[in-house]
């Protein structure tokens, strides 16, 4: 039986009991592999396991370049090739412990603790912000909270399809405390959404407040996914390349009785999780999977269902799988210079910065704020006004007024090939081909790194 097709789903209580009864195995192999650490685990299939597991392996910041997933019947069982930041083989203890947590009993108070730099996610309190994109609307929202005494202690921004998602984690300036008091933070809710309305948002923008911990790329893409950046109506709003555009087909396999997904891509960090979370945010479920990820392309295949153990029934929904998944992966891949901000973490540091970004015409398109300690380390992603490259007279000249020890040039060449037009069709379901059950036991074929 489907295991996602019963009438009625387990309680709490029976799915503790069943954790505890079978609770996950994952084990860590370095001598399979000459380039890479095989991580293998087994567990328990519930909705979202394979979610957790790849968000786990993303935290931990590991490179994921092999993957091969089954999980049709009542376990899953997932083979991870990865490496670390620097592509050498693992080291660290502690690895099979923090997946196993992830999975386990313990899994809720392990989501909980989530960390924004070097601090708990619940020190702080939740900003969330939708809305069109425009010029300069980055450093408005810094200098309101700045105005607010609010301090700004970890952010990430998206853009895509002139849509503009962040989470934002704010302190109060003067306690370090999170900020409890509703006058407060109805005030600041006031103002943020003002700003994001403007004059010319085709959509209703969104402001959230909150002071509960978050994930924030998987928040990212949900939020993203919710406010429709996948439509194609603004896409020639956007700034984003048609070289970097990822391809996807989508067909059904009617002998089995699956939708597969092939996706063929630039190789980007965390290209898995951004299709695995879309796929989960759609209710799609991922029986088997394969992805390669070796090189400067990486191709991903895909067998889905519904969760009510159906395939994709129309057209229009295949268009719509495809259009997401696109929008998934181009969320990541920002247009712009790289540019790195290093310095002593002070009040209204972003409020200054980014209003010397605006002042110069230029744009943010993507940013990743965080504190390490007393140190504050940003990274932003710029373009001028119009989306177009950025003169390097420009940029010099802005790191003069910020300070040339500060603020650096990071040469980011990754995600800027396109795949090649001859490849744009693909199929690794040879590897399925075997009954659905017995998928991943000849660890021959998993242990294999050519």
């Amino acid at each position: 039986m489907d295991c996602w097709s019963l009438s009625h789903p387990l309680d709490d209580e029976f799915e503790k009991l069943v954790n505890r009864m079978n609770p996950p195995r994952v084990t860590i192999d370095n001598d399979s592999c000459s380039n890479a650490t095989l991580i293998k685990v087994h567990s328990a299939n519930k909705r979202g396991s394979l979610l957790e597991v790849v968000q786990v392996l993303n935290d931990l910041n590991f490179t994921i370049r092999r993957a091969y997933i089954s999980s049709d019947g009542e376990w899953f069982m997932d083979v991870f090739h990865v490496t670390d930041h620097r592509g050498n083989k693992l080291s660290e203890n502690g690895v099979a412990e923090r997946i196993q947590q992830s999975l386990g009993p313990r899994a809720l108070s392990f989501r909980s603790l989530r960390s924004v730099g070097v601090q708990a996610a619940e020190k702080h309190t939740t900003i969330e912000l939708t809305g069109r994109d425009r010029p300069g609307l980055l450093s408005e929202v810094f200098a309101v909270l700045a105005d607010l005494k609010c301090n700004v202690v970890a952010a990430e921004v998206w853009t895509h399809n002139s849509r503009m998602a962040s989470v934002v984690y704010i302190t109060d300036e003067a306690t370090g405390l999170p900020l409890d008091n509703t006058d407060r933070l109805g005030k600041i809710k006031r103002l943020l959404l003002y700003i994001l309305k403007g004059n010319r948002d085709k959509r209703s923008a969104n402001t959230a407040v909150s002071v509960c911990s978050t994930h924030k790329e998987r928040r990212l893409h949900q939020m993203m996914y919710e406010d429709r950046d996948y439509d194609r109506d603004d896409l020639d709003c956007g700034s984003t390349s048609d070289h970097r555009k990822p391809l996807v087909i989508v067909e059904n396999c009617t002998d089995k009785g699956y939708t597969v997904v092939n996706l063929r891509s630039p190789d980007c960090p965390k290209l898995l999780f951004d299709t695995v979370c879309t796929l989960t945010d759609m209710q799609y479920v991922v029986y088997h999977a394969t992805v390669i990820a070796e090189g400067p392309e990486a191709t991903q295949e895909y067998y889905i269902r519904h969760m009510d153990g159906s395939p994709i029934s129309s057209e229009a929904e295949r268009q719509r799988v495809i259009h997401c998944l696109e929008a998934a992966i181009r969320r990541r891949n920002s247009e712009g210079i790289r540019l790195e901000l290093c310095s002593e973490d002070r009040a209204g540091l972003l409020s200054d910065v980014t209003r010397i970004f605006r002042e110069n015409g230029l744009s943010v398109t993507r940013a990743d704020v965080t504190t390490r300690g007393s140190q504050a380390v940003n990274v932003f992603y710029v373009t001028d006004s119009s989306g177009s490259p950025v003169k390097i007279q420009m940029i010099e000249a802005i790191r003069k007024e910020i300070g040339l020890t500060i603020l650096h040039v990071i040469d980011d060449e990754s995600c800027t090939k396109s795949p090649s037009p001859e490849s744009s069709r693909f199929s690794l379901g040879n590897l399925f081909r075997s009954r659905s059950g017995k998928f991943l036991y000849n660890l021959g074929l998993i242990n294999s790194c050519s």
